[in-house]
């Protein structure tokens, strides 16, 4: 139960923040380009075209963010950054012209690219030890219930409001995030007076580029975060194009990864603390379960049997393992990135940790669409070699990594515990 208890005052506030956060984007996200075309009356080949430019452009906002994070600390630029969002969403609804519209997405990409990495460098100044494997696996169910209820929330508001649900979700995501800052505002600069430290004095992106354990770390998660994108970006066309399942199938094995990511997420996280003996190791194992998902899709797309709740059951089979691995790796791997950081530069390490998620999910559209051009098996073939791939890296740099980062911390010994019989 330990695993399940608060670990700092506020951790109520922050964690409902991230819940209402994702519930926000939620409502909007799956819409957007309808909504962008509503709003601007732009073809979606040209909406579609400003949002790869800025997106790509916030990615550089990243590194300046971990540096702002290391001089002034993680929670003023968490708040900073949840107003951007804020105020930026709330005036899409006025981007009626090419370049406001643009201007506005910029900001925006800026907000989301630069958030993720804030948000890890935030919850490392607040735990330490088994919490910080906790709020990695709270971090993740909360957001994915957050997602799948908001997208409920706002296909209810279309659905009865029409066009103008889109602008409803287009506020409600806008309030959200001022909503989540005022939340975060009840937190405490840190739990430590320690655990925030501007940068040592000459530290920089060199002493990130120098430290090859942590730069392999960053290797490791690229190869496998590949794979995560599969889900997403991969599946969808996979699953109509080469199988030839319904169109509307595929939504049900989304609401399968999100109902089990909400409700097992923590549970989970607690099970592979107590099987596995490091967080490298935990990680590795979570990888090993994706490729096996990605080897049961492989031999779904060579029998292809034109049987449709056979070929429902195999791509459930494969989603079900697949977010076991993800349960399994992601809070394993998060707090392991946390903790090999040093501390006075936790922010830049986490920013140039953050870079993979951001490639892996600007490199496989092009990439997945590429490949199911020749054959509908090499994209999973190729996320099978590169999870396996990021599974070993992550054994390998275990020795390399610093002790107190690799191992589990020893769960806290209550007074209860250590009271004579």
């Amino acid at each position: 139960m330990s695993f399940l208890r608060p670990g700092f005052r506020g951790e109520r506030a922050l964690v409902t923040g991230i819940a209402i956060d994702a519930t926000g984007s939620g409502m909007y996200v799956p819409f957007s380009l309808v909504f962008f075309r509503h709003v601007t009356g732009l073809p979606l080949t040209v909406i579609g075209l400003v949002l790869t430019a800025t997106g790509l452009v916030g990615v550089a906002a990243l590194p300046v963010a971990g540096a702002a994070v290391d001089r002034f600390g993680a929670r003023g630029v968490q708040l900073s950054l949840y107003v951007l969002r804020g105020v930026s969403f709330a005036c899409f609804p006025l981007a009626d012209h090419l370049l406001t519209f643009a201007g506005l997405a910029l900001l925006t990409a800026v907000g989301t690219r630069a958030f993720p990495a804030v948000l890890q460098a935030r919850i490392a100044e607040l735990v330490d030890g088994t919490d910080r494997d906790r709020m990695q696996a709270l971090q993740r169910s909360l957001g994915n219930a957050g997602l799948g209820a908001g997208t409920l929330i706002a296909s209810l508001l279309i659905a009865t409001a029409g066009d103008a649900g889109y602008l409803f979700a287009a506020y409600l995501n806008a309030a959200s995030f001022i909503i989540a800052a005022l939340l975060a505002l009840r937190t405490p600069v840190s739990v430590a007076p320690a655990a925030k430290n501007p940068a040592a004095p000459g530290g920089s992106y060199r002493m990130v580029a120098r430290d090859r354990p942590f730069l392999t770390l960053i290797l490791a998660n690229l190869l496998v975060a590949l794979g995560y994108t599969s889900l997403t970006v991969l599946l969808p066309i996979y699953a109509v194009g080469w199988l030839d399942m319904p169109q509307g199938l595929t939504g049900v094995a989304f609401l399968v990864n999100t109902v089990l990511c909400a409700t097992l997420g923590v549970p989970v996280a607690a099970l592979a603390r107590r099987r596995f003996t490091t967080r490298s190791r935990a990680a590795a194992g979570g990888a090993a379960m994706f490729a096996t998902a990605f080897l049961v899709q492989i031999l779904l797309g060579t029998v292809r049997p034109h049987n449709v709740p056979l070929l429902m059951a195999g791509v459930l089979t494969a989603v079900i393992i697949m977010t076991a691995g993800e349960l399994v790796h992601s809070p394993a791997s998060g707090a392991l990135s946390q903790a090999a950081a040093p501390r006075a530069l936790r922010g830049r390490y986490l920013a140039a940790y953050q870079l993979s998620w951001s490639i892996a999910y600007a490199l496989t559209p092009t990439l997945f669409t590429a490949l199911l051009a020749v054959d509908g098996r090499l994209p999973w073939l190729l996320v099978t070699v590169t999870t396996l791939l990021g599974g070993l890296l992550l054994l390998r740099v275990e020795r390399s990594l610093p002790a107190e980062a690799v191992r589990y911390p020893a769960p806290p010994v209550t007074a209860a515990a250590t009271s004579p019989a």
